[in-house]
């Protein structure tokens, strides 16, 4: 059995991660929860109380060798929402990065965005570049997934977009940008996520960027949502 500590488990993309996990086997998991969102975790995940902007309210929990994978960030990331990153995504990463390296984890999974430069979500790139800077630095083996944004119940606006993507991907000027920037599926992060914690890197961090996102398929998972 493989532990697996999560921060941001009762959120769009962590309720689902767990019910993969719990599909696969093989996995201890314990999950952070606020008081009052416990209900939010799927049955069989071990509940940790506490709060994932304070460290000390859960990293006596984490077990020493396990997978961290921290989940946590603002709903429906926008420019309006800057402050938000720093308060909420920035804050939360630092105390996670704490945690982790007091209790031992071999390896640390961390959902970032993609990094190809954009004026419009700038500041929300820069607050996980730093989270990005913080694991480095911890020694801790990392693994960095970097989605743009991730289509799925809820959050299916963007595919208006898709025309658009489709006619500036014709201008080499755009090509990378694009390709670098694209819409991915809760399935397929789901997908990169298993498989990125099944594989723990040796060295440098291993990053998944949208490309690789597209075509990493692990699992088939119902991922209608948690009632």
């Amino acid at each position: 059995m493989r532990d697996i500590f999560i921060t941001g488990g009762t959120g769009y993309i962590g309720t689902r991660l767990i019910r993969a996990l719990q599909k696969e086997g093989g996995f201890r998991i314990k999950a952070v929860a606020r008081k009052g969102s416990e209900q939010n975790l799927p049955a069989a995940c071990e509940v940790i109380p506490g709060n994932a902007l304070f460290a000390d309210s859960y990293q006596r929990h984490i077990p020493p060798g396990s997978t961290f994978v921290h989940l946590v960030g603002v709903a429906h990331p926008s420019p309006s929402k800057k402050e938000q990153f720093k308060n909420i995504d920035l804050v939360s990463i630092q105390q996670a990065v704490r945690a982790a390296k007091l209790a031992g984890v071999s390896h640390f999974v961390y959902v970032s965005v993609s990094q190809y430069p954009s004026n419009i979500m700038k500041e929300y790139q820069m607050v996980r570049a730093e989270g990005e800077r913080l694991l480095q630095q911890s020694g801790i083996s990392c693994s960095f997934v970097r989605p743009w944004y991730v289509l799925g119940p809820g959050h299916w606006w963007p595919l208006v977009l898709i025309p658009f993507y489709a006619i500036f991907s014709l201008i080499p000027a755009f090509k990378e940008k694009l390709k670098q920037q694209g819409l991915v599926t809760i399935q397929q992060m789901i997908d990169t996520l298993i498989f990125a914690i099944k594989n723990k890197p040796t060295g440098q961090p291993q990053i998944y960027q949208v490309p690789d996102i597209k075509n990493i398929s692990y699992v088939n998972i119902d991922l209608s949502p948690v009632l």
